[in-house]
């Protein structure tokens, strides 16, 4: 097939939609499709537009100031593809943004078969930046673009049901993988725990993510305070960035932040740590929960995304059920608490998370996702098309 990839988040940026994106894109070239890259050009990049990739331009977005939105209009978008013999057979946007939408219009107007990813909840996001009076019209922005796909992707069954109830339309489960290889308790490096002045009989708690109010990182911070204050020995280290790290270091002087962690350096500080404390409700899925599973850490997480897929309460993992304040904090502690109770280094529990990571093939995950777009590209195309759009 000849595939047009949108996406406005792709590697050198790191993030789960990137970093998975990329892995898609490689995937499909691999096993032979002629695949057109569709992305934003990052600061300090070269232009390029040619049948392999086009980095059109875009500016910042206003809550993730480090990442960028795409800017193209549908016009254009058909005006590239003719450059570049023809519309491709099968346009796929991974995210929702202007250039997304653009895509899905120009696809649409041209008769090509069009699926999408549904990645990231913004709409949840709203209510942890004071904008909860905008998630009604964020999520009906996300409804109008997903309606313009022939099929949409979703990483869960929970989350197609919440979609579906609120009008969604043509979701498809699949779920997401995990590199077992790389993320490994194998990885366990006692230099690096000497380096972060942790002894073999402390025990380690591990956040990893962004610093951002829709994370719920501060929660990880404080149910760590809170087993401190009974648990000695017990140690804290935050891996990420983003805009609340120097308000949680000066808040959490005892917690160790190492910043921004990519590869082999993130799989070592994954399996230097014990038990892994994962706070988020906001997620689709949540990455972080396999590679931390497949680490063979102990998990600490809702009973949401990735957790409530993978995750057998108090086999593989401890989940806490969905709640909102002072119950969430007091729910999530008690997950914690079991977390720790069971976190020896060859605990049960631990190989149990291990062995319920390592069941969610990334191979298997891409071979669905192929499958699927080559069924799509051989429908019949059902849309007229049409010569320009405004």
């Amino acid at each position: 097939m000849r595939i047009a990839y949108v996406t406005e988040t792709f590697p050198p940026e790191i993030n789960g939609v990137a970093l998975t994106a990329e892995r898609a894109l490689r995937h499909l070239r691999d096993v032979g499709h002629d695949v057109q890259l569709i992305r934003p050009r990052q600061p300090g990049e070269a232009a390029r537009r040619d049948e392999r990739e086009w980095r059109c331009g875009g500016g910042p977005i206003p809550m993730y100031p480090e990442l960028r939105y795409g800017w193209a209009t549908p016009a254009g978008l058909s005006a590239l593809w003719r450059e570049c013999g023809g519309p491709p057979d099968l346009v796929h946007v991974t995210t929702p943004g202007p250039l997304g939408w653009a895509a899905l219009r120009a696809a649409r107007a041209e008769g090509v078969p069009r699926s999408a990813d549904f990645r990231t909840n913004f709409h949840a996001y709203c209510g942890h930046y004071g904008l909860g009076w905008l998630e009604t019209v964020v999520l009906g922005y996300l409804k109008r673009l997903h309606g313009m796909a022939d099929l949409n992707f979703v990483p869960t069954a929970e989350l197609q049901r919440e979609l579906a109830a609120h009008g969604f339309e043509r979701l498809q489960v699949l779920g997401r993988g995990v590199d077992a290889k790389l993320f490994s308790p194998d990885r366990r490096d006692l230099r690096l725990r000497r380096d972060w002045r942790i002894g073999n009989d402390h025990r380690v708690m591990l956040y990893v993510g962004r610093l951002a109010p829709e994370k719920n990182a501060s929660l990880a911070l404080q149910t760590f305070e809170r087993l401190s204050a009974r648990r000695p020995g017990l140690r804290m280290v935050v891996v990420g960035d983003g805009p609340l790290r120097a308000k949680l270091e000066r808040a959490h002087p005892t917690a160790r932040f190492v910043g921004m962690q990519t590869g082999l350096a993130l799989a070592r500080h994954y399996a230097s740590a014990d038990v892994f404390l994962f706070p988020s409700q906001t997620e689709t899925f949540g990455n972080v929960t396999l590679e931390a599973l497949a680490s063979g850490l102990a998990l600490a997480a809702f009973d949401t995304g990735a957790a409530a897929q993978h995750v057998r309460d108090g086999v593989s993992g401890c989940l806490a059920p969905v709640c909102q304040g002072l119950d969430a904090a007091d729910a999530f502690l008690d997950a914690a608490t079991r977390a720790l109770d069971a976190s020896e280094p060859d605990g049960l529990l631990r190989l149990e998370a291990r062995l319920a990571a390592i069941q969610a093939d990334w191979g298997s995950v891409q071979r669905r996702f192929e499958q699927q777009l080559l069924q799509l590209a051989a429908t019949a195309r059902t849309v007229p098309r049409y010569a320009a759009l405004a």
